[in-house]
């Protein structure tokens, strides 16, 4: 294979991922509601949509009016995804999407400059609880199941630098964050950038009956009692997205060598 073939499959490898990582996150609000008890200044709604905040860590997440938007008791927020988010059940734990939030992990050291040690405690967190709804044409919505499905705004705490679409280990709880700094936080997150993740197929009708969805492009969330920052919601990708990323990784580290042995 010649140096510039190799280099247009590199190309096209890079191009295909960047589309990709483009499809996930929310497009678009369909609706919001503040509620009751919402934080002031904090109710643009539009932040929402896009990444979430790449400068969050699990010791300090976002906090800004231009990064979060807050719903108090009875608040809402409806997004978009004009890619519809497939339910996968070869997605990492069988998650779909995650929502990002400003819940934070306590230093319970005094150290807020870099050597923070918690004991898994939280911060910024909703205490009270949320419904996650979801649908395919914003007309009828399916709730997830309450017993599975995570409060918006909760664990786990965002850290900007691992990865959005790689949902954590659903079977880790605040105790095991006790006694770790921000290294050991990283190293459970085993390479996820934390959240609260779905399974869609956790959907319910009225009656409580499991609802076989394919895929969904709705996601609406209603603070039942408490308060709830959200940041971003992201979807798990789906597994062609994460071969196509492994090839063009491998494809540039060829390239890469064999330029290096050329040189020499």
């Amino acid at each position: 294979m010649t140096k510039f073939r190799l280099l247009a499959l590199a190309l096209a490898s890079i191009s295909l991922v960047s589309t990709g990582n483009a499809t996930n996150f929310a497009d678009a609000v369909i609706s919001y509601n503040s509620g009751a008890g919402f934080a002031s200044g904090f109710t643009t709604a539009s932040v929402t949509l896009g990444s979430p905040t790449a400068t969050a860590n699990p010791f300090s997440p976002a906090f800004r009016n231009t990064q979060l938007v807050s719903m108090g008791a009875g608040g809402s927020l409806t997004l978009q995804f004009n890619t519809p988010i497939q339910n996968d059940s070869s997605h990492p734990f069988g998650l779909d999407f995650t929502i990002f939030g400003n819940a934070g992990f306590v230093v319970t050291n005094g150290n807020f400059s870099g050597g923070g040690i918690t004991d898994g405690s939280l911060l910024g967190n909703n205490t009270g609880q949320t419904r996650i709804s979801v649908s395919r044409d914003n007309i009828t919505y399916y709730q997830l199941n309450p017993s599975f499905a995570p409060i918006a705004d909760s664990l786990f705490p965002t850290d900007g630098i691992g990865d959005f679409s790689l949902p954590i280990n659903p079977a880790l709880h605040q105790a095991d964050f006790a006694g770790q700094g921000l290294t050991g936080i990283r190293s459970l997150y085993n390479g996820s950038a934390g959240g609260s993740s779905f399974d869609i197929s956790w959907a319910q009708d009225d009656l409580g009956q499991y609802i076989s969805l394919a895929d969904i492009s709705y996601i609406r969330i209603d603070v039942l009692s408490g308060k709830s920052e959200i940041d971003a919601i992201s979807v798990v990708p789906e597994p062609s997205t994460w071969a196509i990323t492994a090839i063009g990784a491998v494809i540039l580290i060829y390239r890469s060598r064999r330029d290096r042995s050329l040189i020499s």
